[in-house]
């Protein structure tokens, strides 16, 4: 007999969802994935790479020109100054990187907090290290922290708190009044943080992204994770990195050695030529995706979703509840792929207790223009 050491998980949402969308031929507005490909420079880099031999194993902590180049990055993002050598490490996928800090420093018995509505990966992440989930509330109107809830969630065996801004499925950002607050509410306490920045050069409207990485008092205690697949569209490269200062990067590493060793040799060094030549991609970014943004809330206005234009993020929430009151959000993404052609995420799905009454799906809109336009025709007739 089997015994699972995870029996509550089973296949997830968005396998779920976009397998559905390709069953039906629905718009796959679902899983978080562009449909158009990456800068030709930098795919161009990979087979040249490939056709020059670099097809053995990298360095375990990364190729050392690439973690040159997300140190180079951080110091023009965020005016932070970071070791390539000692706090930068390249792995297969920002996942990853989050299970192997939690498996770092989480033990048996530790307490984990997740903001809800939260990513999937985190609790079976805390559970196999042998942690538990302590669920947190974000507010339902605007997905901001309630500052009391997190105080009185903070208990002695309170080990890590994990953060996500810009914030999925949201979009929400968290300020610097906020890091403040944070820092000071756990200042005595011996709490690590994950702060999953992976959307952090998507944010809009003239809004800067507030990275761990630019506050002294949480980065001595934090691990900082982001995506070169969100950034360069690239997603199904699965490479990442995370940032953490000497001795937290050593503890990670021991765990990341032994899970993966390393990442894919050729996509290192294709990355680290593309950071290298062009390093205007990470600052037109945010003007790339607000254009999506727009034209797709644009395009959304004359439909009766309601919603506000996110901040951050390429996912939209609308809220249904003038259209189909009556079903649970998960039965209305079904409804909405297999009725009207336009595949979504349910919301309820982030949740670990969903709020009552609440009617929200997501919609990804890092889609070409005519996709965008096809799926809002779709969804302006319901």
């Amino acid at each position: 007999m089997i015994i699972s050491k995870l029996p509550n998980v089973g296949t997830t949402i968005f396998t779920r969802m976009s397998q559905l969308a390709a069953e039906t031929g629905a718009l796959n507005l679902s899983q978080g994935f562009p449909d158009f490909d990456g800068p030709q420079a930098l795919r161009d880099a990979v087979g040249r790479h490939i056709a020059s031999g670099h097809n053995q194993y990298s360095p375990m902590t990364g190729l050392p020109a690439l973690r040159t180049q997300v140190a180079a990055k951080i110091a023009r993002s965020y005016g932070v100054h970071v070791d390539a050598d000692t706090e930068v490490t390249i792995t297969p996928g920002a996942t990853q990187a989050i299970f192997c800090a939690i498996q770092a420093v989480i033990h048996a018995g530790d307490e984990v907090i997740v903001f809800d509505p939260c990513y999937d990966s985190y609790e079976p992440s805390v559970e196999l290290a042998g942690g538990r989930c302590v669920h947190v509330q974000l507010g339902l109107d605007d997905f901001s922290i309630d500052w009391q809830k997190l105080t009185d969630a903070l208990t002695p065996r309170t080990r890590m708190i994990i953060l996500n801004t810009p914030h999925n499925p949201s979009g929400a950002l968290i300020s610097r009044a906020e890091l403040d607050q944070l820092a000071a509410l756990i200042a005595d306490r011996d709490i690590y943080l994950i702060s999953d920045e992976v959307y952090e050069h998507l944010v809009y409207d003239g809004v800067p992204h507030v990275s761990v990485l630019s506050h002294p008092e949480l980065y001595h205690r934090a691990f900082v994770v982001s995506s070169f697949g969100k950034t360069y569209h690239v997603t199904g490269w699965k490479t990442g990195y995370v940032v953490a200062p000497p001795a937290l990067t050593a503890e990670l590493r021991k765990v990341h050695q032994y899970v993966s060793f390393c990442g894919v040799t050729p996509l290192q060094y294709a990355l680290a030529d593309y950071m290298a030549a062009s390093p205007e991609h990470v600052e037109e970014l945010p003007g790339f995706y607000q254009a999506k943004r727009d034209l797709f809330c644009d395009l959304l206005k004359p439909s009766r979703f309601t919603f506000t234009p996110v901040a951050g993020t390429y996912f939209q929430l609308v809220d249904y509840a003038h259209i189909r009151p009556d079903l649970n959000d998960v039965d209305m993404a079904v409804w909405l792929t297999r009725e009207h052609g336009v595949a979504t995420i349910p919301v309820s799905v982030f949740y670990q207790t969903p709020p009552e009454g609440q009617r929200l799906v997501r919609l990804c809109f890092a889609k070409r223009e005519e996709t965008l336009r096809e799926a809002a025709e779709k969804l302006c007739v319901i």
